[in-house]
């Protein structure tokens, strides 16, 4: 599955709900966010209109590798209609 390009950081931060992330502290013009499913993980977010590219990736990459799950398995749940 392809990354969006239209993504925001805020759209990204609520995306990221669905597996138990909650904004836990803003510094700035970036989120931290955090869940405690499969141990607390911590990722910060930029709060830009749209996210670049490799930002978007580094996070998606990082929260998979969190959850033991492949990118693409990440986005399907994140960003398919009805999963």
């Amino acid at each position: 599955m392809r990354l969006a390009r239209d993504l925001s950081g805020n759209d990204l931060a609520q995306a990221l709900r669905q597996l138990g992330y909650s904004i836990t502290r803003q510094t700035g013009s970036h989120l931290r966010v955090t869940t405690l499913q499969h141990g607390e993980h911590q990722v910060t977010i930029p709060q830009h209109t749209l996210l670049r590219i490799g930002t978007l990736s580094a996070i998606l990459a990082d929260v998979a590798t969190h959850f033991e799950i492949s990118r693409d398995q990440l986005l399907s749940l994140l960003f398919e209609p009805g999963k």
